[in-house]
């Protein structure tokens, strides 16, 4: 190989890289893909509560000929969006609105397809105030429990329990550029080296992207993107996410309902279990002498 071929290869990918492509200002977000890859999608406002929650959009939808509950979260792209969908990070109502619409998911016998892509939930008085930890926490036991298909895809940023708020699925996807974790790299770095610079090195040891999580077993598969993300070509990119939400839907169709219980229960149980150690037989006392 040539000095110039040599050059032109491109470095590898590290998932630093991946986390800064999650967050491009380019990249489709939720209500993108709900335009793109659903045939329809008719919002649903309210947790029947408090409120609304701009920052997590919820309602009907229909891909591929089938009905279905798309619920998830919308960062915003311009200013006065951003503030709208405040960031996309969710207060407890975004919560308590998409474990509704589950609710009624499950009462109309339609699968839910939750699209993640959040920093975190909101951290805010007034979200502590009204019970962010409660409802997330509730939506875990909740879909646990929700007696039909779930599918999850991680699409930008999946931070901490705001990812995981709406995160409990039969089916765990991400697309090739984002990631998923229980802190953002620059989190870690801060609490760990005391300074946020060193935000490369704790993503590294986070194993927070795709491919790491894939052989992790923490989710089912990942979804490719074309070119340099899923901003370089964001038709490409909603073609790609609807083939693999319509398989992972075809594969769970028809699944008995105790069938899918107690595999989605199993799924989450074996997470965090790497391997079982035999403990040493003790040695025989010494006789003096």
């Amino acid at each position: 190989m040539s000095t110039a071929a040599k050059a032109k290869k491109p470095a590898p990918v590290t998932p630093w890289d991946r986390v800064q492509v999650a967050r491009h200002p380019l990249r489709p977000m939720m209500l993108d893909y709900a335009a793109a890859c659903f045939e329809e999608f008719l919002e649903l406002h309210g947790d029947r509560h408090i409120g609304d929650d701009g920052a997590m959009p919820a309602g009907l939808a229909k891909i591929d000929g089938r009905r279905c509950v798309l619920i998830g979260h919308e960062k915003g792209r311009e200013t006065k969006e951003k503030l709208k969908r405040n960031f996309g990070s969710a207060n407890p109502e975004g919560y308590r609105k998409a474990l509704r619409l589950m609710r009624m998911a499950e009462k109309f016998g339609l699968p839910v397809v939750a699209l993640i892509d959040t920093p975190g939930a909101y951290p805010g008085v007034g979200a502590e105030e009204r019970n962010i930890a409660e409802a997330i926490a509730f939506n875990l036991r909740e879909m646990m429990l929700l007696k039909t298909p779930v599918v999850a895809v991680v699409i930008g940023e999946g931070g901490s329990g705001g990812a995981l708020g709406i995160g409990v699925a039969d089916r765990v996807l991400m697309m090739e550029n984002a990631y998923y974790s229980v802190i953002s790299p620059e989190g870690c770095a801060a609490i760990l080296w005391k300074d946020r610079k060193h935000a490369p090195e704790a993503a590294e040891a986070m194993k927070l992207d795709a491919e790491n999580l894939l052989r992790l077993g923490i989710i089912d598969t990942v979804v490719p993107e074309p070119g340099e993300g899923a901003h370089s070509d964001p038709g490409k990119a909603a073609d790609l996410l609807r083939k693999a939400i319509v398989g992972m839907l075809d594969e769970l169709d028809g699944v008995a309902i105790e069938d899918l219980l107690s595999a989605r229960y199993e799924k989450f149980r074996r997470i965090g279990e790497f391997a079982h150690f035999q403990p040493a037989e003790p040695e025989p006392e010494r006789s003096g002498g």
